[in-house]
């Protein structure tokens, strides 16, 4: 079973990578093609970040699984604003 500090720590990772997401996403936004490599990189940060979440999954409880799906929804969402925006 997850402790609930791994928990928190998981999800800490990513909001971080969320937030890191956010910004390159407006920031591409605004500026087309002049940073891909930052912006590649919070992609991959997004999908490290859902791969925490899929292990962490597997070994937490109900209530822990509900916090952790919601992140991943919200992860993926934004994984899915960066694929489609046309920077």
């Amino acid at each position: 079973m997850a402790t609930r500090q791994s928990v928190d720590h998981c999800l800490q990772n990513c909001v971080e990578a969320l937030n890191f997401a956010k910004q390159q996403y407006e920031e591409a936004s605004r500026q087309e093609h002049y940073n891909d490599s930052t912006y590649i990189d919070s992609q991959q940060l997004l999908q490290t970040a859902l791969n925490e979440l899929q292990m962490m999954a597997h070994n937490s409880n109900d209530q822990q699984r509900e916090q952790l799906n919601r992140m991943k929804m919200q992860l993926e969402q934004m994984q899915h604003d960066m694929i489609l925006l046309r920077h």
